[in-house]
């Protein structure tokens, strides 16, 4: 029966640390004229971007401007970008200190115009309210804030997402997480004032730091500034590496040991018993001829009915990987592994064609 209580202590440990903190609807409140910049860094995203631009296009609020910054890609980014006409403009070399993105987002918010500045990654994706709804919230509340978005998936490869998905919406709702000092932002979508940026630096404060949302958002914790974030689900959501296993690999594997640097401990520790309880319950087809068999499969059947549940808030995953999602368990240890390896052993994370030491000097 012990095993049983662990499975149980995790599952309501994750009750615990996942909120379904969702973008107010708001309609009581009218917006003046808003200047919005968007700046898209943007490195090989021929395939992402049509559909992020399209939404654009189809907002409520329009943007006053929407920056795409071709960060040296190979395919045609740039032809694509300028067919919606947009501003497009070409990255300069990577300079000694900078991490890619960093620099790419730099460039772009320096031929920004705006009041308000969005940094939106070029695979998100927006119902036609979303930076109406967004601003909005940003207004009534102050400060930053960033989006979780909702992982809109298509084959069971990308569904083996499951597990991190749902540990980044527990990273990012924790209620141990709101007067975290260091509070960091979710990259792919970030609202913030240009007084604001500016007033911590902006991403020039962190040009050498490989997770530019994370220590972005603890820049502005430390300066006082309110940092907020919500789960995308209904407004903002995001396809994530469709490329194929080698970038999905990458993607998470880039942020997943660094990325817990800045949790609280409550957060921490939950996250760790929900893990633990996870694990545990996976291993049931090991033990069904032992005493440890039910009790462990019990626990199996509790997170995979919590799983049904989160997933509606976190992501499209269809019915087989809730129900086996002990194959997005086993890429999770996997992916873990890596990260240890390339942060302990090799000293850098790869991505998209660049190596950044941890710490975050370039390679």
């Amino acid at each position: 029966m012990a095993v049983l209580v662990i499975c149980i202590l995790g599952c309501l440990s994750g009750f615990v640390i996942f909120r379904r903190n969702v973008i107010p609807r708001s309609a009581d409140q009218a917006l003046n004229e808003v200047k919005l910049s968007i700046i898209i860094p943007a490195r090989n995203e021929a395939d992402n971007l049509p559909h992020l631009l399209h939404t654009l296009k189809i907002q409520t609020l329009e943007p006053y401007e929407i920056i795409v910054v071709d960060d040296f890609s190979e395919d045609n980014t740039r032809e694509i970008a300028e067919s919606f006409g947009v501003t497009v403009i070409a990255n300069s070399p990577l300079p000694e200190g900078w991490t890619g993105k960093n620099w790419a987002v730099w460039n772009g918010y320096s031929h920004a115009t705006g009041e308000l500045i969005a940094f939106l990654d070029a695979d998100i994706r927006f119902a036609p309210r979303a930076l109406e709804l967004l601003v909005k919230a940003r207004n009534k509340l102050g400060g930053v804030l960033s989006i979780v978005p909702y992982h809109y998936t298509e084959n069971l490869r990308e569904r083996l997402a499951l597990i991190f998905n749902v540990l980044g919406v527990f990273a990012f709702t924790s209620p141990f997480e709101k007067n975290n000092g260091q509070k960091g932002l979710y990259g792919s979508c970030i609202l913030t004032t240009r007084a604001d940026y500016e007033s911590v630096k902006g991403h020039e404060g962190i040009k050498s730091e490989m997770l530019d949302d994370l220590n972005l958002g603890a820049t502005y914790a430390r300066a006082g500034i309110p940092v907020n974030n919500y789960i995308g689900y209904g407004l903002v959501s995001f396809r994530m590496y469709p490329q194929g296993m080698e970038s999905q690999v990458q993607g998470f594997g880039k942020g997943a040991v660094l990325g817990t640097s800045k949790l609280k401990g409550g957060t921490l520790t939950l996250t760790a018993i929900w893990a633990i309880g996870l694990i545990l319950a996976c291993t049931f087809p090991f033990f069904l001829s032992t005493n440890w068999g039910l009790p462990l499969f019990i626990g199996y059947l509790l997170y995979m009915a919590q799983l049904f549940y989160f997933v509606k808030y976190v992501g499209i995953f269809g019915i087989v990987m809730p129900v086996f999602y002990v194959f997005s368990t086993i890429f999770f240890i996997v992916v873990m592994l890596y990260s240890v390896y390339q942060v302990v052993f090799l000293g850098h994370v790869a991505w998209k064609g660049r190596h950044v030491k941890v710490g975050s000097r370039r390679a």
